[in-house]
């Protein structure tokens, strides 16, 4: 990997409880809207570990059992960014859930309304994938002149 590429990992975990899944309001920095907890991958941890720890942090509730649904990947090549997210998904999950959350206030959400839910453009377009059978990769190519996303690949196996 050449020296001057900069790699990032992140994992979110989507809880599902029978109709509803759990999602935080995020309400600070640029990232406003619903999202699944999760969080940065921090070295040497394992991806599904990050997510187990990022869960735990973020609502409180003990996760296991999780099922990987794929991969999100944002790529820019003129500043030679790699973003990965690792998906997951649970319904095995315990504990109280905190009111105190400094990543957004977790809310259990029916699947229904999340159409209507202020979210991200990334978040939004995988959301769909955690519900369909086998797994997904998306990967965003970042137009850096137009300063938006530019190509999009998505492959549903």
């Amino acid at each position: 990997m050449p020296s001057d590429l900069n790699v990032k990992f992140w994992t979110i975990c989507l809880i599902r409880d029978g109709d509803y899944v759990l999602l935080l309001d995020r309400t600070h920095d640029e990232f406003k809207g619903f999202i699944p907890p999760g969080g940065k991958v921090a070295f040497p941890e394992s991806f599904t570990a990050a997510a187990i720890r990022e869960v735990y942090e973020e609502t409180g509730l003990h996760v296991w059992d999780l099922t990987y649904k794929g991969i999100y990947e944002f790529v820019n090549p003129v500043k030679k960014d790699r973003y990965m997210i690792f998906n997951y998904m649970t319904e095995h999950f315990s504990g109280e859930l905190t009111t105190h959350a400094s990543e957004g206030k977790p809310n259990w959400i029916h699947i229904d309304d999340v159409d209507h839910l202020p979210m991200q453009p990334s978040i939004r377009r995988r959301f769909p994938y955690f519900f369909k059978e086998g797994t997904f990769e998306i990967h965003v190519v970042w137009d850096e002149e137009n300063d938006q996303e530019g190509d999009i690949y998505i492959e549903q196996t």
